[in-house]
Formats: structure tokens, sequence, C-alpha cells
């Protein structure tokens, strides 16, 4: 039994004789008439009453047109959907992101590709560097930005961008007045830090480690807007990516001696094909990074 058999009882079904329904499938009356009967012996049993006059369909073949019914709908409403999917007038883009990126790199471009594809979905889920990973292991999401440490042979991916950590402080902090700061200064401050997950901290606390130093976090948070008004009012600083301080913010922000900086790419698994609006979404972020 396939689509097609069922396509044939479908066109039976509503038009009551075999001329009628061969005429509307495009097709021979023999040939209907022998896939109606290779369906029957498939099945075991009698779909079609071929008394004289308008045809009938018996108990089993009532019931079977019943599901072919609504497989038929089902099919169609799926050829319909792919359509659609294909034409980008359908689709949902899934992506994890770093808070600071969702926060300051990605909602003007959000926006943008949101004005040349009107009818896609965007989902889009923030966390640390960490969460984006594992929902995109675990299929939670389609596509991620990720950092470099993270790539693996699992995942495809491109260079999104990469930009400079700094060290943010306030105006009339101790170190204000260095054009540079050395990781061994900053970690004598107090600091302001994100939980558990974001790669900011883990590359600070492997910077201590390395160093013999344990890092003063006096505070913790991921709210970036809290995290900066922390630092803006002294009480501690701490290291962000440069585009999270802007020309409003009333802080500093000074490269580490020597500079770090921090590639972030755009991932997603190879053995799970990305879909056309996906793509669609990577080919712009790439196009306007």
């Amino acid at each position: 039994m396939d689509i097609r058999q069922l396509t044939h009882l479908d066109a039976l079904a509503r038009s009551g004789s075999f001329t009628l329904a061969a005429k509307r499938l495009n097709m021979a009356q023999p040939a209907l008439s022998q896939s109606i009967k290779r369906l029957e012996h498939s099945l075991g049993v009698t779909l079609v009453n071929r008394g004289m006059g308008r045809l009938s369909l018996t108990a089993e073949g009532l019931v079977l047109h019943q599901h072919a019914t609504l497989i038929i709908k089902q099919l169609q409403q799926a050829q319909a959907q792919i359509r659609a999917m294909a034409n980008l007038s359908s689709g949902e883009v899934r992506i994890a992101v770093p808070g600071m990126l969702g926060s300051f790199y990605l909602p003007s471009r959000l926006m943008a590709f949101r004005h040349q594809h009107p009818e896609l979905k965007l989902s889009l889920f923030e966390g640390g560097t960490r969460d984006a990973l594992r929902m995109l292991q675990q299929e939670e999401v389609d596509i991620a930005i990720i950092t470099a440490q993270d790539l693996n042979s699992e995942l495809d991916s491109r260079l999104l961008l990469r930009e400079q950590m700094v060290v943010a402080l306030g105006q009339e902090h101790p170190l204000a007045g260095l054009e540079r700061i050395r990781l061994d200064d900053f970690l004598e401050h107090e600091l302001v830090m994100f939980k558990t997950g974001y790669f900011h901290r883990e590359w600070i606390l492997s910077q201590a480690k390395s160093l013999g130093k344990t890092p003063n976090i006096a505070f913790e948070t991921n709210l970036i807007n809290l995290i900066k008004q922390v630092v803006s009012q002294g009480f501690a600083i701490t290291s962000v990516l440069e585009m999270a301080i802007g020309p409003k913010d009333d802080i500093l922000a000074k490269p580490f001696e020597p500079p770090v900086f921090l590639d972030l790419h755009v991932a997603w698994k190879k053995q799970r094909p990305i879909s056309l609006a996906d793509r669609a979404f990577v080919d712009f972020l790439m196009q306007n990074r």
C-alpha cells in the first residue's frame, strides 16, 4: 500500500465510478482498476462493491478511505509547508547567544533580518557561552554563537567576529590612569563577575590560577546593566567585551597588557543539517558582521 493507491481509492470514492475517477486522475481506466485490485490483494479484503450502477465502498473500503483522507491531507500540508520553507515564507530560526552579544551586537541585525524575512520566526536564547553550547548539543536550538575554544569535530562553524576583552572600571578607580592594564594588577582589585557558565569568568579564573592568585570576587550577577552600575559607582571592576561599553556609559574601557581577543563563531551540528531559514540567517550575519 502506497500513497498513490490511496489517492486512487479517494478519487474512486469521490467520483462513484472508475471512468470518472480515471478522468479525474488523468490516467487510463484499466490502470486504475488494476491499482485498486492490487491494493485489495495486498490487504486481503474487498474495498469496492462493483455492482450495477454507481459503485460504492465496502465497510473495509470506508474505513480505509477515512485513513486515506487524513493521510492525503497531511501530505498536502507537509508539501505546502516545505515549499513555504524553501521560499523562506515560513520557518523558525532558533539561536542561542552569549548575553553580551544578545544585548549589544545582535538587536540591530535581528531587526534587519526580520525586515528582509517578515514571515520567519526568530527565537533567541541568551545565557553564557556554556549554556549556548549545551543547548546546541542537546538540540534545543539549531545554531549557537560560541567561543573558538568550544568548537569540536562534531560542529560546523563560521567565524562571526573577533572582539577585544577590556577592563571596565570607574572614572576614579586607581587603575584609571593607566593606558593598559596587566592581569596581575587587575586581579589585585575587587571584581564583579558573571556567574559560572560564562567564558569571561572561566578565563579570568584560569588566568588567576596560572599566576597563583585567587580573584577577589565581590559581586556575582549575569545582569550586564547591574554589572555596569557596580563598575561606574566604583565598587568593583570587571572584564567585558569592548562592545559592551558605550559612549553614554560612565565607564572606562582599558585593554589588557598584552591584549586579549575573543573569537566567536556561529556553529551548528554537522549531523543535523540546518534549515534554509537557519542558513539564510547565518549568511545574513556573515554579510553584516
